[in-house]
């Protein structure tokens, strides 16, 4: 398993916080010290090893703790996103090209990285996912690089240009042409390997990317190299603007932590990741799925939903509206959307302190297949439709139901809800106390 070490001893930490009968201020520091020595023996650069750890504890002890939810909870979601983080955050970046075709790619990187794997492993990915891909071999320097990379081309079926006469810029540009004038979707282009220190290796790759024009420069790192690997990314980024990262032998690196929160330091997106030394062994990294999988706890990731979905209480002037019965639509469309990962629909007033009253009949039924339906629904009308429903009739029903995929007896289920939804807050409008203990609950006095 990638980083398995890393992960075990992250996870049997995280299971001591688990255990824990009570969470203070010493299981906390503990369980901060337990990551700081997993993190430095997997090569993590000191700096954000004591960073990260701040973070972890300036967050649990200051943030406050949102309705419904336990210190412990926090702590383990506030490690969880942190640890995303120190990865590069929580976006995927986009990994099928732009509707631009060809979309070129060119690939760099040291010498013994694996780039050229790498190239056929990227020319396998897209070509599973339907496109017509292609690769140019415009590595002249090292001796049987053109033979490398057409053997594995011809293990997956893709065409290679190379083993001509000619500079590697004529090379490149060569085939890059070729390939254009066949209309492939995907042209990727490997160059020789080189160091931070060859400057004319590194003027060749700047002279190439000024030739070829490529959309991506992917640059190839390998992970056993740990946070060295940031002083690397560094020197290539500042040659020619690096677009994307492939991060190489991640399949039992002790180092490949180091590696990947180095080349994330720098700011440039980790794209994918070899997991082994079989051409299909490629990965598109994602830092939460990967964080998931490092800490061997699936559950996490839906307990960060859970604190998500808690922080996301309505703003005081909705819930005032609601309060009063008289919000819209688009007030609920707003709080469903945000609160959609809790479950039923009855959990959205649940957040609000001191509202204990009995639900109308069938609002604990509401399931997540009924949420993305009324979402739908919602999303399908007019803005006037939305700030006042009662314009809706039966024509205006059949047009958002088809719209929305759904049927008119589900828009009117819709409809249906919402007014008993107001009619029963509008009972509690004049109770002044609910109203106080809001006052001085979440949204503050």
């Amino acid at each position: 398993m990638v980083l398995e070490s890393l992960g075990s001893a992250i996870g049997a930490a995280i299971r001591k916080v688990i255990r824990a009968p009570l969470v203070d201020e010493k299981v906390v520091r503990e369980l901060i010290r337990d990551i700081q020595r997993a993190l430095l023996q997997a090569d993590v650069n000191v700096k954000l090893v004591f960073d990260l750890s701040r973070r972890i504890e300036d967050r649990v002890f200051k943030e406050k703790l949102p309705p419904g939810i336990t210190r412990r909870e926090l702590l383990l979601k506030v490690v969880y996103e942190e640890l995303v983080n120190l990865l590069g955050g929580d976006e995927t970046p986009r990994v099928l090209p732009t509707s631009k075709k060809p979309y070129v790619i060119m690939m760099v990187g040291i010498q013994g990285s694996g780039k050229t794997t790498s190239a056929a492993k990227l020319a396998l990915f897209y070509k599973k996912r339907g496109l017509k891909v292609a690769l140019v071999c415009a590595d002249n320097f090292r001796p049987g690089a053109y033979a490398q990379l057409k053997q594995l081309g011809e293990m997956i079926g893709v065409p290679v240009y190379g083993g001509e006469a000619g500079s590697a810029i004529e090379l490149a540009l060569r085939g890059v042409g070729k390939f254009k004038a066949e209309k492939y979707d995907v042209i990727i282009v490997d160059t020789a390997g080189r160091h931070k220190e060859e400057k004319g290796l590194i003027d060749e790759m700047r002279r190439i990317a000024a030739a070829i024009k490529p959309d991506e420069i992917m640059l190839v790192i390998d992970g056993t190299i740990g946070q060295q690997a940031m002083i690397q990314a560094k020197a290539f980024h500042e040659a020619t603007k690096i677009g994307s990262i492939f991060v190489t032998k991640l399949d039992g690196s002790a180092r490949g932590g180091g590696a990947l929160s180095a080349v994330a330091a720098t700011g440039a997106p980790i794209k994918f990741v070899g997991v082994g030394e079989k051409i299909g062994e490629v990965e598109v990294f994602s830092p939460p799925k990967f964080v998931s999988r490092l800490l061997g706890m699936g559950d996490l990731e839906a307990l960060v939903e859970k604190v998500k979905a808690a922080e996301a209480a309505p703003s005081r002037e909705v819930a005032e509206r609601f309060l009063s019965g008289k919000f819209t639509l688009k007030d609920l469309l707003y709080q469903l959307q945000s609160l959609r990962k809790m479950g039923p629909l009855g959990k959205l007033l649940k957040l609000i302190p001191g509202l204990s009253f009995s639900l109308p009949e069938g609002f604990e039924e509401v399931t997540e297949d009924k949420l993305k339906k009324f979402i739908a629904i919602m999303q399908s009308m007019t803005e006037e439709e939305l700030t006042n429903p009662q314009v809706i009739d039966r024509s205006r029903m059949r047009r958002i139901a088809i719209g929305s995929g759904t049927t008119v007896r589900d828009v009117r289920d819709l409809l249906n809800q919402y007014r008993a939804m107001r009619k029963m807050l509008k009972r509690f409008k004049r109770k002044a106390k609910y109203f106080k203990h809001f006052k001085g609950g979440i949204w503050g006095s």
